[in-house]
Order: structure tokens, then C-alpha cells, then sequence
């Protein structure tokens, strides 16, 4: 059991570190996009974008320390649920044109739980 955490574990960190990573400089098109579509402000950006690199961290010290890697990923898993609502009050998952870029909350935030329950199992 322990090695599928560990696989989700690095899999979820190397996605959370991409995700948060422009978050987190306010650089690129996904900052500018959540600022603009979806009326975040900029300091709200950034703090979710530091919120997914502290997640990254977690995880990869989690598999080593795993009650912080299932802290770091039930973290996670509620910030792709903060991620889904906003998408649904902004209309993505009606519209096809920005549906498939919603998406990626909900697959992180089940592979989040999947890592969370893996890491427990594996304690």
C-alpha cells in the first residue's frame, strides 16, 4: 500500500507545484485568467497559489513523515473544493467552452483523497 501512496503522493506534488507555482508569482495566462474570469483579486491568487506549494511540500515530506502527507492532502483536497465552487458560480462546468479546463479540480481533489486514504492505510 505504501508505494501507491507514494505514487499519488509525487504524482499530486509535481501537480500541485505546477499549479501553484504561477499562482504563486502571478505570472502567465492561469493567473491573469482567475483574476479576470472569475473576479479573484490578485493577493487571493497568491495565496492559493502558496497554499498548492505548501501542499507539494507536504506530500513529499509526508512520504517519509505520512501524517503530514495526509494533512498536506486532505489540504488539497479542500482547496480543489473551494476550486470547484468557483468555477460553478462562474459558470465553466455549463459552458463547453471552459469546461474542460474546470475539470482539473475535481480529478486533483479525487486523487487528493485517494492519497489521503492510501497514506492512512499505509501508516
Amino acid at each position: 500500500m505504501y508505494i501507491t501512496a507514494a505514487v499519488l503522493s509525487v504524482l499530486l506534488a509535481l501537480a500541485s507545484l505546477a499549479a501553484g507555482l504561477p499562482k504563486a508569482q502571478l505570472k502567465g495566462d492561469v493567473p491573469a485568467g482567475l483574476q479576470s474570469h472569475m473576479g479573484l483579486s490578485a493577493g487571493l491568487v497568491r495565496f492559493i497559489g502558496l497554499a498548492e506549494l505548501a501542499a507539494a511540500v507536504g506530500l513529499v515530506v509526508g512520504l517519509f513523515w505520512q501524517p503530514l502527507g495526509i494533512a498536506a492532502a486532505i489540504g488539497f483536497a479542500i482547496t480543489m473544493a473551494g476550486a470547484i465552487v468557483f468555477h460553478t458560480r462562474a459558470g465553466d462546468y455549463a459552458n463547453p467552452e471552459t469546461r474542460n479546463s474546470s475539470m482539473a479540480p475535481i480529478m486533483l481533489g479525487l486523487i487528493a483523497v485517494a492519497a489521503a486514504v492510501t497514506l492512512t492505510l499505509a501508516m
